[in-house]
């Protein structure tokens, strides 16, 4: 049913940009809350972004903020995460995740991608 596929995941440097996408299928997209997680080693998965159904009101986790931005293009089905000024502490698996309906500060999503990678060296 609802599939998500990230990519754009690398290795990257500190200070360096990188940008995520997820392209969505399954789904009536602009009717789902969109998010991105992330999970570093030895770590429990984290609340990174998300972005509103119709409006892109977004949504950020202290650690992010102000230096990843989220959109959304619901004419391609896909969601993006522009990071920058990388740090090695946003190394992770970053996730892509829907939810129907609901809020850009619901933090319990039902959908969810496979991943991809993201290391920042120092």
């Amino acid at each position: 049913q609802v599939q998500l596929v990230e990519s754009g995941g690398g290795l990257v440097q500190a200070g360096d940009s990188l940008r995520l996408s997820c392209a969505a299928s399954g789904l009536t997209f602009s009717a789902y809350t969109m998010a991105w997680f992330r999970q570093a080693p030895g770590k429990e998965r984290e609340f990174a972004a998300a972005v509103s159904r119709f409006d892109g009101t977004t949504s950020y986790a202290t650690s992010v903020k102000g230096r990843f931005t989220m959109s959304r293009d619901n004419t391609k089905n896909t969601v993006y995460l522009q990071m920058n000024s990388l740090k090695p502490e946003d190394t992770a698996v970053y996730f892509c995740a829907a939810k129907f309906l609901g809020t850009i500060y619901d933090k319990q999503y039902n959908d969810w991608g496979q991943g991809t990678q993201v290391t920042v060296s120092s």
